[in-house]
């Protein structure tokens, strides 16, 4: 890809040209055109001639894709740089790789207060457990040190950082030695986070912004809360992030709201909702997802943690739709969302369906649904954030889902075919650090679920992870390259188009010219994913590919 040396400006106008340009306003579109931060034109080579002369910057694609940027619609900012810097247990092999992996680190960083892990999973190691607290203690020489698991619902942590939080041994959740869950991980959390400085906190989130742009991701929802993070974590991040080139950030903090007193103090914080990870319950690996029937596997009648009931989701959708604030919840099990549904349906019969609708309030994650919760998730305007890379990490005969839940109710989870064709919006997320930041690897793996009744589209699970992330905030105007968007585009280094649909007959009808549907990269398993070359945000570059 080549260019004009001229300097950068975001008023200035800009012609690319030479490739393909994915864009409903013209499925054959090889150039476009960017004017004040916003698309101007998209269209053919021959029409671009008319615009050359009259331009300040010309960019020779030289067969490159443009796509909208990528929109990740469920990020934890601090906690996946901290992952990208940090100690991460994500390639473990073992318990006894892991146990190494912590030796080794807490040796190279003697000048950390608390030593900061991620990413072991128990369920892919031989010994299908997680580290003691002695165990933990003698590879780390005695240091606090915390180690959430995969999905950050339980954690892992030695006896000196446990000394640091007095009164941890009372809590719910806190066992002899088994992870921490609930109340007693989360007060861990607090301490082990609030020994992060506040230097290390922003270079953890400019490594996170910064390798979010790497991937073309041109926006991230910051999903924060008490449970989660801090205040001064939340709107350090949104000024970090509104003072600098890089992927937008809009936040949504998950506390409770009970009237506009609450409200006003949710946009105070710069907090777009109430919502993201406000807790319904927890989540299956740790066994803290609230199921109607027990776990298959664990003590026998274990149903999981309920940390709000249907009552307390009706008042505080009630309030937020009334203060005119976007509500959302965690929900994973069937329980969960069967009662978020309940709730959101009780707050509908106080002020309309309509009112419910028009907030377009949220669920993230929504695992465990039915055909009836689907349906109701339609009929009541509910978002769905989900997030594919979990069913690529879990599902499957032998993944943990089918550990947790057994195969056959393994194999309802995460129906993305079945919420399309109820109608109910779809907003694709990484849940990073949970899943990696990886926006064509979670295309690739909603277009090729491991349940192939669930399989979507490589389209709608593009249209998912780019203006669906925008509606999903309210904006219709934007996550997508037609005259008037906002210029947030990525430009990719990939092979031949082509139209992928789980129905060959579909996909067959899509690629003749006369469907006009405009081709993307080939996702198929095994095969190489673009390369993102540049990512523009606004019509800013934010990111260039070294030696691209």
């Amino acid at each position: 890809m080549t260019e004009s040396t001229a300097p950068q400006s975001e008023h200035r106008t800009v012609l690319l040209r030479g490739g393909d340009v994915h864009s409903p306003a013209d499925p054959f579109a090889t150039a476009m055109v960017v004017e004040r931060g916003h698309v101007a034109w998209v269209g053919s080579e021959g029409a671009a001639d008319a615009f050359a002369s009259g331009v300040d910057e010309v960019i020779d694609l030289e067969g490159a894709l443009v796509t909208p940027a990528f929109t990740d619609a469920h990020v934890h900012t601090t906690s996946t740089g901290l992952a990208l810097t940090g100690l991460d247990l994500s390639g473990a092999r073992t318990l006894a790789e892991a146990l190494d992996l912590v030796r080794t680190y807490t040796a190279a960083h003697p000048a950390d207060r608390v030593v900061l892990g991620h990413g072991w999973d128990a369920t892919r190691w031989p010994e299908q457990r997680p580290p003691s607290r002695g165990e933990l203690d003698a590879a780390a020489g005695g240091r606090p040190v915390y180690l959430p698991r995969i999905d950050v619902h339980s954690a892992v942590v030695t006896t000196a950082l446990l000394d640091l939080v007095p009164g941890v041994t009372a809590l719910a959740g806190c066992h002899p030695d088994a992870p921490l869950t609930d109340a007693a991980h989360h007060a861990v959390r607090a301490a082990a986070h609030g020994a992060v400085s506040p230097r290390q906190r922003a270079d953890a989130q400019r490594a996170a912004l910064d390798h979010a742009a790497s991937l073309g991701i041109g926006t991230v929802h910051e999903c924060g809360g008490p449970d989660i993070s801090d205040e001064e974590d939340f709107t350090g991040l949104l000024k970090l992030a509104a003072g600098r080139p890089g992927p937008r950030v809009f936040g949504y903090w998950a506390e409770q709201v009970g009237d506009e007193k609450d409200a006003r103090r949710i946009r105070e914080l710069g907090a777009i909702g109430a919502a993201g990870d406000l807790f319904v319950d927890g989540s299956l690996g740790s066994h803290t997802a609230c199921l109607h029937e027990p776990y298959a596997d664990g003590p026998a009648g274990r149903t999981g943690t309920t940390h709000l009931d249907a009552a307390q989701i009706a008042a505080h959708v009630t309030a937020c739709t009334e203060a005119g604030l976007q509500a959302g919840f965690h929900a994973i099990g069937d329980a969960a969302v069967s009662a978020v549904v309940a709730g959101v349906r009780a707050a509908s019969e106080t002020l309309g369906l309509a009112r419910i609708r028009a907030a377009r309030h949220r669920v993230e994650h929504a695992e465990m649904l039915t055909p009836e919760t689907i349906a109701a998730f339609a009929e009541l305007g509910l978002t769905a954030s989900v997030q594919p890379a979990f069913d690529a990490a879990w599902g499957g005969e032998d993944g943990m889902y089918a550990q947790r839940l057994g195969a056959e109710r393994a194999r309802t989870l995460n129906p993305y075919a079945g919420l399309l064709r109820a109608g109910v919006p779809l907003a694709f997320g990484s849940d990073s650090p949970v899943t990696p930041l990886d926006p064509w690897g979670t295309v690739r793996a909603a277009a090729f679920h491991r349940s192939p009744e669930h399989r979507i589209s490589v389209r709608a699970g593009f249209t998912a992870h780019t203006r669906g992330g925008w509606r999903a905030v309210g904006r219709d105007d934007a996550g997508t390259l037609v005259p008037g968007a906002p210029a947030d585009y990525a430009v990719w280094r990939t092979e031949e188009l082509v139209v992928q649909a789980p129905d060959d007959r579909v996909a067959r009808w899509s690629t003749d010219p006369r469907s006009g549907t405009p081709g993307l990269p080939d996702l198929t398993p095994g095969g190489e994913l673009p390369v993102c070359l540049r990512t523009v945000i606004f019509g800013q570059t934010v990111y260039v590919r070294p030696n691209g």
